[in-house]
This record gives structure tokens, sequence and C-alpha cells, in this order.
């Protein structure tokens, strides 16, 4: 039972974050000019290039460090700073090593792993939580890239293009 789990877990995390979320990020990359990368609508809202430094930071935060155990040497603020001027090719080689090392991670971790208490943020959290705190905020943040994108650039991202998705049992 603990293999099947456990077996899930590492699978759930390949397609959720890297078979999933990344090829969104990276389709709306592609799709956005450098101008609309750097965005900002308002001064409470945050640019789709500044939302992809975000989620480096976060993830490699929460599994690098939090649960891998590597330094953490994340600087919050200049995550969400102005001036950024990183091309669009930079930040998906940024996520897609950032999303690649820290499926590496979860990959490596043992059963008994998943509920040893680790320390993130000054919060205590299982190494488990840990990594569904990375695929519930990973989510969260791509849902808004594709909805800036969508809206900005007037096109159906298609993420289920062709599929039937009305089919049931």
């Amino acid at each position: 039972m603990h293999d099947t789990v456990h077996d899930i877990i590492k699978s759930e995390f390949q397609l959720r974050v890297v078979d999933e979320s990344l090829q969104r990020i990276l389709q709306c990359l592609d799709t956005l000019s450098h101008e609309q990368l750097w965005h900002r609508a308002n001064p409470n809202t945050n640019p789709v290039g500044n939302l992809v430094l975000h989620l480096c930071g976060n993830i490699r935060q929460y599994i690098l460090s939090g649960v891998g155990g590597a330094e953490d040497t994340r600087q919050r603020p200049e995550e969400f700073a102005d001036g950024h001027d990183h091309t669009k090719e930079d930040l998906a080689e940024r996520i897609t090593q950032t999303l690649h090392d820290a499926n590496a991670v979860v990959q490596g971790l043992a059963y008994e792993q998943l509920t040893q208490t680790v320390n993130i943020q000054g919060f205590s959290h299982t190494r488990l939580s840990a990594i569904l705190h990375v695929v519930e905020h990973l989510s969260y943040h791509v849902g808004q890239i594709t909805y800036y994108t969508k809206l900005s650039c007037d096109v159906d991202t298609a993420y289920y293009g062709g599929m039937d998705l009305d089919v049931t049992g």
C-alpha cells in the first residue's frame, strides 16, 4: 500500500508540475510580447514576468530547500520588484530548470520522508504538505498567467484541444 501511495504522489507531481503547468507557462510566455510580459495593470497586480520569478523563488524555497535540504537563498521582495528586464527565453529557462529540479527532489524522496517535519518560511510543514502547497500555489499562478494571456492576446490556449471532456465513466 505504501508503495502505491508513494508512486501516486510522485507521478501526480510530475504530471501536475512538469507535464501540465510547465507546458502551460511556456505556451503563455511564447504567446506574450516582451511588453505584455512586464505590463503591470495597476500597483496591486503583478506582471507575468514577476509571477514566473515568484514561482521560481517559491518552488526553490519549498521543494529544493525545505523538502530537499538545499540552502535557502530566496530573496522574495526581488521577485516582485519593478525594473526586471528578463527576456521570455530567460524566464522560460529559469522556470523549466526550477520545475525539473523540484521534480528530481520529489522523485528521490523515500516514503518515510513524506511525514517528516521541515521548517519553511517560519512554519512547520511535513514534506508532503510542502509538496501539496507547491502544486496548489503553482496552479493558482498558472491560472493567472493563462487568464492574462487570453485577455491580452485574445487567444484560446486550447490546453485540452482535441480532447472530448464530456466522456463519462
